[in-house]
């Protein structure tokens, strides 16, 4: 007959919340680095927006 030692489970529920923490924490950081990396991007192409107006600009006015 096999022994199942039924203290092992004792800390089952805590290893279940430390387990959702962690997966929460990741998902958040993952959450803002997308969000950065968008900013980022969205900066990007409206400096180069504004120096394709520009040099639009500057060709009206030759």
């Amino acid at each position: 007959m096999v022994a199942f030692n039924w203290k092992a489970l004792e800390n089952f529920p805590l290893l279940m919340y430390i387990l959702a923490a962690k997966t929460l924490i990741l998902c958040l950081a993952f959450a803002a680095a997308k969000m950065y990396q968008r900013k980022r991007i969205e900066e990007k192409l409206k400096r180069e927006h504004e120096v394709r107006l520009k040099k639009e600009a500057e060709k009206k006015e030759d």
